[in-house]
C-alpha cells in the first residue's frame, strides 16, 4: 500500500506552487525574446520549460549583435531547447504575432 503526503489547502507553498503553473499556462504559444549569456538573442514561441529553467522556443530565431553594434540578419533555428543556466532574460515579444504551435479547432 503506498502512502501519500496531504498537505493542507491553505498551505503557501502550494498555492505559489499552483500560482507559478498558471502564469505559466497564460505565457504558452506567446512570442519570448530570451537573451543569452554569449550576447545572442532569441526570439519564438514559448512551448514549454522545466524545473531547470530550460526553456524550448518553437519557430525560433536568432540575432546577433554585429561589432559595429548593429543587429544582423536574424538566422531561422527553428525548435530550439535553450539551457536556463545560458538565460540572462526573458521577455514577452510583442512586435510580431506568435505562431500557431497548437492544435486548434
Amino acid at each position: 500500500m503506498s502512502s501519500t503526503t496531504l498537505t493542507p489547502v491553505g498551505d503557501p507553498k502550494v498555492i505559489e506552487e499552483l500560482e507559478g503553473k498558471a502564469k505559466l499556462r497564460t505565457w504558452l504559444n506567446m512570442n519570448f525574446r530570451i537573451e543569452m549569456t554569449d550576447g545572442r538573442v532569441l526570439i519564438g514561441v514559448f512551448l514549454c520549460t522545466d524545473r531547470d529553467a530550460n526553456v524550448i522556443l518553437g519557430a525560433c530565431s536568432e540575432y546577433l549583435k554585429s561589432s559595429d553594434g548593429e543587429t544582423e540578419e536574424p538566422r531561422v533555428l527553428g525548435l530550439v531547447m535553450v539551457p536556463g543556466r545560458h538565460i540572462v532574460s526573458i521577455q514577452l515579444d510583442n512586435t510580431n504575432p506568435p505562431q500557431k504551435y497548437f492544435y486548434d479547432e
